[in-house]
C-alpha cells in the first residue's frame, strides 16, 4: 500500500486527500447503496465517470484500504472490488450527507424512503445495514 503524505494533521485536510474529488463518494455509495462491485457496474452510474478517473479513483481507494481488488469467480477478465471494514465505516458519514441533502435538494422518493427509514432510528438503521454490509463484503471475499 502505497504510503499518502498528509497537508496537515487536519483530520478534515487528511480525509479529503482520500476522497475529496467528486467521484469517490459516489463508488463509495454505490458499492454500500447500489451493490455495484466491477468496473462495468460504476461505468452504468447516472453521474457519466470517465474511464480514466474512475480507474484512478478506484486505485486511490484501494491504496488506502477503502476497497479492495478480488479476482471476480464468474470471469477471469473482471475484477470484483469489496469494501473493506474501513469502507464501511464510512456509511454513518454518507448518511449524514443524505440527511443534509433531502433538506436542501429535491430527492428521489426511492432514497427519501431509505432516509425516512433511517431517521425512524438511525443508530439501528447503521447497526443493521453495517451488519448486512459486512456479510455481503465477506461473502464476495469468501467466492474469489
Amino acid at each position: 500500500m502505497k504510503k499518502n503524505i498528509n497537508r496537515s494533521e487536519c483530520p478534515i485536510s487528511c480525509t479529503l486527500d482520500i476522497f475529496g474529488d467528486k467521484w469517490s463518494l459516489l463508488i463509495i455509495r454505490d458499492m454500500l447503496f447500489f451493490n455495484k462491485n466491477t468496473y462495468g457496474d460504476f461505468l452504468k452510474s447516472e453521474e457519466k465517470i470517465a474511464t480514466n478517473i474512475l480507474a484512478s479513483r478506484l486505485q486511490t481507494l484501494e491504496e488506502n484500504g477503502i476497497l479492495k481488488k478480488l479476482e471476480h469467480p464468474d470471469s477471469k477478465a473482471k475484477v470484483l472490488y469489496t469494501m473493506t471494514p474501513k469502507g464501511i465505516d464510512l456509511l454513518p458519514i454518507l448518511l449524514e450527507i443524505h440527511f443534509w441533502a433531502n433538506k436542501y435538494f429535491l430527492i428521489s422518493p426511492e432514497i427519501q424512503a431509505r432516509i425516512k427509514e433511517a431517521k425512524k432510528d438511525k443508530e439501528g438503521f447503521i447497526k443493521s445495514m453495517t451488519k448486512e454490509l459486512k456479510e455481503r463484503f465477506a461473502s464476495e471475499q469468501s467466492k474469489s
